[in-house]
């Protein structure tokens, strides 16, 4: 599988963690993020990510920022992204099953490093329900 990631100045060893793990896994890593705690814009990380999911670059993305949400935000601008903000394993896989999310949104001053491992594995192996889920995630974008 091939994952993008990118993250602000939150996420540098959350994103150390998870790309260990995901290599470790086999995966192929993009590495949108930067490597350092100096303070940059998390915007200039999140539209790279959406870009290759966008694209069809890669399988699937991940955002890191401090709270989740401003990421998020930037990376759900474009059409036919679905970040979602996950605290929790069971939040990450209700992402998968019932919103098709195609990117997985961390907070890394909410969660543990270990949480964040979690939740990525979790949402990497979490298939889309479909079904009633289908109708409602077709109505996300805008037209």
């Amino acid at each position: 599988m091939r994952i993008s990631i990118g993250n602000d100045h939150a996420g540098p060893e959350y994103k150390k963690a998870i790309v260990a793990f995901l290599e470790e896994k086999g995966h192929e890593i993009i590495n949108h993020g930067t490597d350092t705690t100096d303070s940059v814009d998390y915007p200039d990380f999140a539209h790279p990510v959406a870009e290759d999911v966008e694209n069809g670059e890669v399988n699937f993305g991940i955002i890191i920022c401090g709270s989740g949400n401003g990421i998020a935000m930037s990376a759900n601008k474009h059409q036919g992204i679905r970040a979602a903000v996950c605290w929790t394993k069971e939040i990450s896989a209700l992402a998968r099953q019932h919103n098709n999310a195609n990117i997985i949104s961390i907070p890394a001053r909410f969660t543990s490093i270990h949480q964040a491992v979690e939740m990525v594995d979790t949402f990497l192996t979490t298939e889309f329900e479909g079904g009633r889920h289908a109708n409602r995630v077709n109505k996300i974008a805008c037209q």
